[in-house]
């Protein structure tokens, strides 16, 4: 496809406008979702009377859900990518209701698991369709954005779940809150369209048997972003998960004080998540991968190491910027890199089924080390991890600035 002399001038089409909301929206709830658990997990785990390990089972067991979402991202390139994001927002929004309404802690972990099953194949299919409908100048921006929202997400999660728990029906309400906008999400889906490129370049009719990808002169580069994932997530997903059970138990923060740091960590860092997308189209990918992976692990450390209730919330700044930033990096490399045909397989079996071994099993393995070393130690420990994934992007990863993507899924 060949590239025109100043794209940036021309305006986003009515159409994609309407669509940039809408995947925004969608990627709004699954910041929402994620930052809830961490927000209610000391009073969940007070009602359900579950200790911090029991509680660090109970969401590596959850986030096994963000693993099985393979078997549904990978339908995407067979039945495309418009009616898999219609099955995602549709079973979120009931399995969430059903977190709400779970009477004790095995059937909250199952409807919370399930819920990620379709919450993560959610926003996976979003990202492919923002990489296939919006012009290849502004993918990292459109990219950045959208991650941008799910901060948006944490920053209304972290304002509201204080007044939520003082409610009747406690942290319950959170899970009732975060269903009902999504009900007016499916509505609003009736004018969405299918991607062009999968339209043209991708027939229905075939049926890939599920190894099917494993036959393709892919396999490799998968395998590469793979682990890339995979390292980022060891450090990422417990992050901010812990800091509220960090801040209370080893540096004596109240509540109140965790709710506001959160919030205002979350509202500091939004704009500089927005900017990341930018940033990558500005600079590149593997420039921008730089600066946002070693802020991560800076802000990691800082988070677990620091004292003080001021420079706590200042390290916080870092680590939700980071933790939400490697998305648009990822992203970009797994949507960029891949033809449309494999781009969802491509897609559930580097992130959702390979790079989210390290997503499932870091609360587990934290959970463990904090029992020798304190929660503050033991996640401080996993910024290792992201240098490393960062060592391997200037490795193996091309750059892929304002390419077209025939031409940066090339081999």
């Amino acid at each position: 496809m060949e590239k025109r002399e100043n794209p940036v001038r021309d305006p986003l089409t009515p159409y994609q406008r309407k669509l940039f909301l809408l995947l925004g929206v969608a990627t709004f709830f699954e910041g929402y979702d994620m930052i809830a658990l961490s927000q209610i997990l000391p009073t969940l785990r007070e009602d359900f009377g579950i200790s911090f390990a029991q509680g660090a089972t109970m969401v590596t067991v959850i986030n096994i859900g963000t693993i099985i979402a393979w078997l549904l991202i990978r339908k995407a390139d067979q039945w495309g990518r418009k009616r898999v994001l219609m099955i995602t927002i549709g079973g979120y929004t009931i399995f969430t209701l059903l977190s709400g309404l779970a009477p004790h802690v095995l059937l909250f972990t199952l409807a919370q698991l399930v819920a990620r099953i379709f919450l993560i194949g959610e926003w996976a299919i979003s990202m492919v369709y923002a990489a296939e409908e919006f012009p290849a100048e502004r993918r990292g921006m459109v990219l950045g954005v959208l991650q941008g929202f799910s901060s948006l997400g944490s920053v209304v999660c972290a304002g509201v779940v204080p007044i939520l728990l003082t409610t009747p029906y406690g942290w319950r309400t959170v899970y009732f809150v975060g269903a009902v906008p999504l009900v007016l999400v499916m509505v609003a889906r009736r004018s969405l369209r299918e991607t062009k490129r999968f339209e043209e370049q991708v027939s229905t009719e075939t049926r890939p048997s599920l190894m099917a990808f494993w036959k393709t002169p892919y396999k490799k580069r998968m395998l590469q972003l793979a682990l890339i994932w995979f390292l980022t997530y060891l450090c990422t997903q417990t992050a901010i998960t812990f800091w509220k059970e960090f801040a209370v138990a080893e540096r004596g923060l109240t509540d109140g004080q965790v709710g506001a740091s959160i919030t205002i960590a979350a509202v500091v860092s939004m704009p500089l998540v927005f900017a990341a997308g930018k940033l990558l189209d500005v600079i590149g990918r593997r420039k921008g991968a730089v600066l946002i992976y070693t802020l991560t692990s800076l802000g990691c450390v800082a988070s677990y190491t620091a004292h003080g209730h001021a420079l706590l919330t200042a390290s916080l700044v870092l680590a939700i910027f980071g933790v939400s930033a490697v998305l648009p990096v990822l992203n970009s490399y797994n949507t960029e890199l891949f033809p449309t045909e494999l781009r969802g397989d491509a897609f559930s079996w580097s992130n959702n089924l390979l790079g989210r071994i390290g997503y499932v099993t870091s609360p587990l393995l934290v959970g463990v080390a904090a029992g020798s070393w304190g929660i503050g130690p033991a996640i401080a420990s996993t910024a290792i991890f992201p240098m490393l994934a960062l060592a391997l992007i200037w490795l193996w990863l091309p750059e892929t600035r304002g390419k077209e993507l025939e031409e940066t899924s090339a081999l």
